[in-house]
């Protein structure tokens, strides 16, 4: 079966914002390396999770498989093509398969649109059915949302609902078009506890009926755990670890894995002893990374090798990991 989604070797700096006397003494254009070398691919089907901490390059990652945001190098791959070489004719004629939903569903939706055109939008953008049709498709997709009756929704304003009911209007607006590749970029991580598993639950009742993909972004491996098929660990724009979920849960190989692990909370005695694991420090800065492995200042397993060679990716499809002493920290979270 082919991948319905591929991202090889990308890459996104962003340059930064210098005054004159930094320009002058620098004299060096400075960039924020916020995706440097990412490659995985995502099966139809599959829920494919990209965790991290906050500012390690998930949100900008899920951007670049939407074509949000250009490269700055590298390429992606939808259903076999290749869609950084399309023109914008084709690149809006594709968009209706591949679709978003925003972390933030109180800054995701227009204050001064109605909910039922803000679904109905993006039929409006790409020429589908009648007036009338479209209406009736927006409310239709209202009510898979479970905003019911799609009618008493249709005429409010967001500012009218809850968080939870503006993140269901956000996953209406991305379902609309009948896509086949969604990325939910943290959609739950806004939403009151109680909230969070009702979303989730919604989007996977969706995946099932309508056959979707997802990328779904998070910083929190619970929910991770509990959504999704693989998983990718970034840390400082790189990829550090990748595989099943089971496989990534149970015996992580890089010591950045184990530690997040380690830091979810346990009632079993032989986890807490994964507090061991924990790490200090703060991130580097991605303008200027580290040399050779990214999480070297902040890993208590570093060696000179370290510190001078980055690793690579290395491991089967099932599990691969960028450490140079694979699977040190496992036996700690035990």
């Amino acid at each position: 079966m082919r991948p319905l989604v591929e991202a090889r070797d990308l890459k996104k700096y962003f340059p930064v914002r210098m005054s004159f006397i930094e320009h002058l003494l620098l004299r060096k254009r400075q960039y924020v390396r916020a995706v440097d070398g990412v490659s995985f691919d995502i099966m139809p089907g599959e829920v494919f999770g990209l965790a991290g901490e906050s500012g390690c390059g998930k949100t900008t990652t899920g951007r670049l498989l939407l074509r949000l945001i250009e490269p700055t190098a590298g390429e992606v791959y939808f259903d076999g093509v290749n869609i950084l070489a399309l023109d914008k004719r084709e690149m809006k004629a594709l968009r209706r398969h591949m679709q978003i939903i925003f972390q933030d569903p109180y800054a995701s939706l227009n204050p001064r649109m109605k909910v039922g055109e803000a679904v109905k939008h993006a039929l409006d953008v790409h020429g589908i059915g009648s007036e009338e049709e479209r209406v009736e498709m927006a409310l239709k997709a209202l009510e898979r949302v479970g905003l019911t009756p799609p009618e008493e929704f249709y005429d409010k304003y967001p500012h009218q609902l809850s968080g939870g009911q503006r993140q269901r209007v956000a996953i209406a607006r991305a379902i609309v078009l009948n896509p086949r590749f969604i990325v939910a970029d943290e959609p739950v991580s806004m939403l009151d506890v109680s909230v969070r598993g009702l979303i989730l639950d919604l989007m996977m009742q969706l995946k099932r009926e309508m056959g979707l993909t997802y990328l779904f972004i998070t910083h929190d491996l619970a929910v991770a755990k509990q959504v999704c098929d693989r998983i990718a660990i970034m840390y400082l724009g790189k990829i550090v670890e990748i595989g099943d979920v089971s496989r990534v849960f149970s015996e992580p190989l890089h010591p950045y894995t184990a530690a997040l692990l380690a830091a979810l909370p346990s009632p079993s005695p032989r986890r807490r002893r994964g507090r061991r694991a924990a790490i200090g420090g703060e991130v580097p800065s991605p303008i200027n990374p580290p040399p050779g492995c990214r999480f070297h200042p902040r890993c208590p397993y570093a060696t000179e090798r370290c510190r001078e060679e980055e690793p690579r990716l290395e491991g089967d499809r099932r599990h691969a990991v960028a450490c140079h002493r694979a699977g040190i920290a496992s036996g700690e979270i035990a």
